[in-house]
């Protein structure tokens, strides 16, 4: 299954941005992290079919109300061997 890793800049850290993308993943079946970064980022990292993957992405891009997302780097990563989705 694809792994990809985000950057997630903008206003996102103290808005439930890590609580937000952990829903969101668990609804859609994606194991892995997200956690805040000390830049002011957060960086979450996904396992999970390329369909769950791209509506996750799209979620990542819009994020929770109060939150404004200025960019999301994507990469490819791997597998974190997480077993479910865990704010780190």
């Amino acid at each position: 299954m694809p792994v990809r890793r985000y950057l997630i800049e903008g206003r996102v850290q103290g808005v439930g941005f890590r609580y937000f993308t952990r829903k969101t993943a668990r609804v859609l079946g994606i194991m892995g992290y997200v956690r805040n970064l000390a830049d002011g980022s957060v960086e979450a990292l996904g396992e999970g079919d390329a369909q769950s993957l791209e509506h996750w992405e799209a979620s990542l891009r819009q994020g929770p109300p109060g939150s404004r997302v200025d960019s999301v780097r994507i990469e490819d990563a791997v597998s974190p061997g997480e077993t479910e989705f865990r704010i780190r």
